[in-house]
């Protein structure tokens, strides 16, 4: 019983965001929506970590194999992608070297306000 709560708790969270993405006079994303609702909820109280901890974690860890039909159907594509080979790695590159460095500088930075309020 414990996990049909932990789901029913999870798809209202995404059946709200859904809703709410269509009210909005403007697009934007209902996955996003509803990180910030779910976020919200976690630290107003209404909702506490136990309520969908067991189900989150097994999202978590199956996370890869939510990919599977996105990375298919990329299939469908492959003479676009193989025409644009050279570009697309050259982004893909780039911009995972550009996430690196902003990270690395963020965490150095966090690193650095901590170390002075510690002080």
């Amino acid at each position: 019983m414990k996990i049909i709560k932990q789901i029913g708790i999870i798809f209202t969270v995404c059946w709200l965001s859904q809703v709410i993405a269509e009210f909005l006079p403007f697009e934007f994303p209902a996955s996003v929506i509803g990180m910030v609702f779910l976020f919200l909820c976690l630290l107003t109280g209404i909702l506490k970590i136990e309520h969908i901890q067991e189900k989150s974690d097994f999202l978590l860890g199956n996370m890869a194999f939510f990919f599977v039909p996105a990375g298919v159907s990329i299939m469908n594509y492959f003479d676009l992608l193989k025409n644009n080979g050279v570009k697309l790695a050259v982004i893909c590159v780039v911009s995972t070297v550009i996430t690196f460095a902003v990270t690395a500088f963020s965490v150095s930075f966090t690193m650095k306000l901590m170390n002075r309020r510690k002080k």
